[in-house]
């Protein structure tokens, strides 16, 4: 049974995905301060459910809008503001990319999916990410794409 610390965040993310002609793309964000990279993510809002809050996130953070999966494919800890976030993650295809969005400070690429696996600093988004593309073949039907 696991434990959670005395003061802890609850966050979701979503790992946003498309199928470009080349394979399964994941898109990537920088953080605030383009440090590093990560996927959108935040606490999740008092009035929505872990994928809809990471969907409205995903709009914020990346200027992406699309369909969040309804299984979450894990959960991941990292340690912020005194205390541990605990992150719900969720797969979200990607059906529209905007132009315009209200963190464009933010750097965005998409990248394939080993790619996104090894820039992230997570150990566990990094394993969710790499083992992305057999979850999504168990969800989609053959010759169809997400």
């Amino acid at each position: 049974m696991q434990t959670r610390p005395d003061y802890y965040y609850r966050q979701s993310a979503v790992i946003p995905f498309r199928q470009d002609p080349k394979g399964l793309e994941v898109m990537l964000i920088t953080t605030r301060k383009r440090r590093r990279w990560i996927v959108p993510k935040g606490i999740v809002e008092p009035d929505l459910a872990p994928g809809a809050s990471a969907a409205k996130e995903a709009e914020e953070e990346a200027g992406i809008r699309g369909r969040v999966l309804p299984d979450r494919l894990g959960t991941y800890e990292y340690e912020k503001w005194g205390g541990t976030c605990v992150v719900e993650v969720y797969a979200m295809a990607v059906e529209q990319v905007l132009e315009h969005w209200p963190e464009e400070f933010r750097g965005r690429e998409w990248v394939a999916f080993d790619e996104a696996a090894r820039r992230v600093r997570e150990p566990g988004l990094a394993q969710m990410i790499a083992g992305l593309p057999e979850i999504l073949g168990e969800r989609v039907a053959p010759g169809r794409s997400v």
